[in-house]
């Protein structure tokens, strides 16, 4: 877990905060109306309900702030050191624990109150019992005022702290204050450190970000430090021995030999010896800052012995470098970052994860096929890693030295023909011939091909009127063709069938073809099934002759109609143009736009009087129903079951008890 996992925690409110949302949660989200003349159990069950549902408010949100900060125990040892180093791990864990116990004794409260609230046997005495049961929660409430602050600063302080993995490849820089390590992570990476010319300019960790061998790599600047005990470190110090303690890291122990800084170099050295033991098992480089200034080889003998003493040790290494004018600080991120990769493969050799991994492993050795010593090659990549020189005559004759001779950049044109592979290299420059060999394009095109073709085509017809291609087996090249064909079919086949079914699910069983039948043709088949179709024949020239009849009648219907010319009155008393040549339509248009069927009928009787005796008791009718329809008119509601608000302004909401200058609700 790193710290960025920390900073999703959620704000924590204030006591009274806290109290605000938990009881006007309450009020919004219970039952607001109870009367005395109520079952005595309804009574009960509302309060009992109002006093469960603040002690579940106050449960979870209790329950989401503990949930919300991790317990120091489970964190990574490095966070756990630095959350002690920043903010007390006592001081954290007693607020926590605080908390904890105020969200069990709310819980007890409320399980006291219910209990009581179930022999309440009064409304009055019900509700003297759920204001004790929400009075003695908000008075334990506002005793956590101070963990409650406390965990909010702590909030806010984890926040602002850099995303440090503990887990990344590191290279962390440690040493006395204003000795140049802010300056260097400036050079490597992208953070943007503040670097002034006095002592402890940085106070807490800083992280920058590095890519070496495609890789991502975290650079940590700790705060300075000063040779004496770890007990009269302060808060700044302790972060960076946290961090020297407990990241697996590359060590960068930066030393100022100009004495610029205001330590010595004695006292530098003093405490590289004094902090050594955080250095086990880790890689350290000894960087001598500063160079520009003075170098090692200008320091006094007592001081280069002590210096000395140092690079001699076991497993440091050393470098010199100036941030001021860059010398020396590429090389020495890249040997940290090499040191670290190393150190990091020897430790997994060295651990038992190793032997699981080589036990899959396969060296494959190839076995001697014959008696013939072959010696390896190894290509000699020595010259194509040197500088390239012109006045080198063995040198490999490059394009730009051929393009330099012809006439340089734009007037040399490059040969893409040289590297052609012909059977004879001198066909390379040659052009592409019209005439090869005495022989011309046209020689090769056979002069009685217009009779040949005539020939093919007249053999084709032949073979269509014979039936020859009626058989598409015949048609294919060769077998996978067949198969490819017969697939694309047997897929079409599978197609139309699914979609034939889909479209007959909801088709009725007969085809509607099936009564399309002309009588010759039943005639004709009764006949043949050996059935007499007479009678058959009989009502269908009745039925012929009923139909003729009635097709007259309707022509002389609409003959009637149209005695006064084109145009006819729609049934609102409108006019409406009909042109007189045209054909006779179903429906026309009236001038309002409205269409209306031609030669339409009006019904027998209108349904609106159906069951009234004549129209005097219809309009008595009509009447009594609008005298009914007049409230809800009034009202301006189109029925009965429109919703009826009985109370414009509930009570319960614009109305409360608020004392004198208290204005501010939720």
């Amino acid at each position: 877990m790193s710290t960025s996992g920390l900073k999703a925690i959620a704000p924590v409110p204030t006591a009274a905060d806290f109290l605000d949302i938990v009881l006007s949660k309450t009020q919004r989200k219970t039952p607001t109306v109870i009367h005395k003349n109520f079952k005595i159990s309804r009574i009960r069950n509302f309060y009992m309900r109002k006093v469960k549902f603040t002690q579940d408010s106050f449960d979870e949100k209790l329950s989401a702030i503990l949930e919300d900060f991790p317990m120091l125990d489970d964190l990574h040892p490095f966070l756990s050191s630095l959350m002690n180093v920043l903010y007390d791990k006592n001081h954290y864990k007693l607020a926590l624990g605080q908390l904890r116990t105020a969200r069990h004794l709310i819980d007890q409260v409320a399980k006291d109150y219910v209990r009581l609230l179930k022999f309440g046997d009064s409304l009055y005495r019900c509700k003297q019992l759920k204001r004790a049961a929400l009075g003695r929660m908000a008075t334990i409430m506002r005793r956590q005022k101070d963990p409650l602050a406390y965990l909010e600063q702590v909030r806010q302080h984890i926040s602002r702290l850099p995303a440090i993995d503990p887990t990344a490849r590191t290279l962390l820089i440690c040493g006395y204050p204003n000795v140049g390590k802010s300056s260097f992570i400036n050079k490597v990476t992208r953070a943007d450190v503040d670097v002034q010319p006095y002592a402890f300019t940085t106070k807490s960790l800083f992280i920058g970000h590095l890519d070496y061998r495609y890789m991502r790599w975290q650079v940590i600047d700790t705060p300075g430090i000063l040779d004496h005990p770890l007990e009269d470190m302060n808060t700044i110090e302790m972060q960076s021995i946290t961090a020297l303690a407990h990241l697996k890291a590359c060590i960068l122990y930066f030393m100022d030999l100009s004495e610029q800084c205001g330590y010595t170099v004695e006292a530098q050295c003093k405490l590289f010896h004094s902090i050594k033991p955080l250095f086990a098992n880790k890689p350290v480089m000894l960087v001598m800052n500063k160079i520009d200034v003075t170098r090692l080889e200008d320091l006094s003998p007592e001081n280069r012995v002590l210096v000395d003493e140092i690079i001699n040790a076991e497993g440091v290494l050393n470098v010199q470098t100036s941030c001021y004018t860059d010398e020396g600080v590429m090389d020495l991120k890249n040997k940290a970052c090499d040191a670290l990769l190393e150190h990091r493969v020897e430790t997994k050799l060295k651990g038992s994860k190793v032997n699981s991994i080589l036990n899959r492993l396969h060296v494959a050795q190839p076995k001697a096929r014959d008696d013939v010593v072959r010696e390896p090659f190894i290509p000699d990549v020595v010259k194509s890693k040197q500088k390239y020189d012109k006045a080198d005559p063995e040198r490999r004759r490059l394009e730009r030295d051929i393009e330099a001779e012809e006439g340089g950049p734009g007037v040399y044109n490059i040969n893409l023909k040289k590297n052609w592979i012909l059977p004879n290299p001198e066909w390379k420059d040659d052009t592409m011939p019209e005439i090869m060999d005495g022989k011309n394009v046209a020689d090769f095109i056979d002069p009685d091909i217009l009779e040949k073709l005539e020939a093919l085509e007249r053999e084709e017809e032949k073979l269509e009127a014979e039936g020859f291609y009626e058989n598409e087996e015949d048609m294919f090249d060769s077998d996978d063709e067949r198969e490819a064909a017969e697939m694309k079919d047997a897929y079409k086949k599978k197609l139309v069938s699914q979609t034939t079914k889909k479209a007959m699910k909801n088709t009725a069983k007969m085809p509607r073809t099936a009564g399309l039948r002309t009588l010759s043709e039943l005639t004709k088949e009764l006949t043949k099934a050996g059935l007499n179709p007479s009678r058959i024949q009989e009502r269908a020239e009745i039925l012929a002759k009923a139909q003729g009849a009635k097709r007259k009648r309707e022509r002389e219907e609409d003959a009637e109609m149209d005695v006064d010319g084109p145009g006819a009155e729609d049934g609102d008393g409108e006019w409406m143009d009909v042109d007189e040549d045209a054909t006779p339509a179903k429906r026309a248009k009236a001038n309002s736009g409205a269409a209306v069927t031609k030669g339409r009928r009006e019904p027998a009787t209108n349904r609106q009087f159906a069951g009234m005796r004549d129209d005097v008791q219809a309009n008595k009718a009509i009447k009594l129903r609008n005298l009914g329809q007049r409230e809800r008119n009034m009202q301006a509601r189109a029925g009965e079951s429109d919703r009826a608000i009985k109370t414009k302004m509930p009570k319960h909401l614009f109305a409360g008890k608020r004392k004198m200058g208290k204005t501010d609700r939720r």
